[in-house]
């Protein structure tokens, strides 16, 4: 049988929806009503079950049959396991934050991905667009940056104005550019210096570069191989708004 995988189920924090969904589950046999409870859609109330269950590696819900209300949803030993390490976690989480003047630092450290450019900022607005949400943040140093995600990801993770949220992309999704000649229409553009280059060999992605930006972040980007870019250039960073994820601190 397959050991389950609760840590990465667990990964994506209280702050998000899934764990609480789950819970609603449990207490009421009902996905629908979950999902009322939780204030989210039937639809997304079904994508946060497919997720956790897909990164705890084992079902965590089945379907029961019968009943007055023609049948519901049950949770198996695995799902309650996983609700009983989540309380573990939150209390645990809380414990290490009280009082903590670093707690907001903590948070942001406890997000483990691969995505290189991890930049803190607020929520500053929700632009709706068909089936996709623009999700409006700025940074420290005033810039702005936007992410295009589904509905359902905005429901699950709550995703409101003021509230405080990272934006993630990989280097390699952000290409750097001299200030002086970017499209003002492309994607989200981020201006600073550079910090640091690593030139690229033949054959290579190209030269990595490390932009200082306004608010003491940086970003790294890659840009064209003899782009000829150097040190204390102003540049620009442009990077696509469906390249950039959206996370909430733990």
């Amino acid at each position: 049988m397959t050991a389950p995988r609760f840590s990465d189920a667990l990964g994506h924090g209280m702050s998000d929806k899934r764990i609480d969904i789950l819970r609603g589950i449990g207490r009421t046999g009902s996905i629908s009503q979950a999902a009322r409870e939780a204030k989210v859609s039937y639809k997304a109330a079904w994508q946060a079950i497919a997720t956790l269950t897909n990164l705890a590696g084992v079902p965590l819900v089945e379907r029961s049959v019968g009943g007055a209300g023609g049948g519901g949803a049950v949770l198996t030993d695995q799902g309650r396991q996983l609700l009983v390490l989540a309380d573990a976690h939150e209390a645990a989480r809380r414990a290490v934050h009280s009082g903590s003047t670093a707690s907001t630092a903590m948070a942001r450290l406890s997000i483990r991905t691969s995505m290189r450019n991890q930049l803190p900022g607020t929520v500053s607005g929700l632009e709706t667009r068909g089936r996709v949400v623009r999700v409006l943040m700025t940074l420290p140093g005033g810039d702005g940056i936007a992410a295009r995600i589904t509905h359902e990801s905005v429901e699950l993770l709550g995703l409101a104005a003021g509230m405080n949220a990272m934006a993630l992309c990989k280097a390699t999704a952000v290409q750097v550019e001299r200030a002086d000649v970017v499209d003002g229409q492309r994607g989200n553009q981020l201006t600073g210096t550079v910090a640091r280059i690593a030139r690229g060999g033949d054959g290579d992605s190209g030269d990595e570069i490390v932009i200082a930006l306004a608010g003491g972040l940086q970003v790294v980007g890659f840009a064209a191989g003899g782009s000829g870019l150097r040190t204390r250039q102003r540049v620009t960073a442009v990077v696509d708004e469906s390249a950039v994820v959206v996370a909430l601190p733990g």
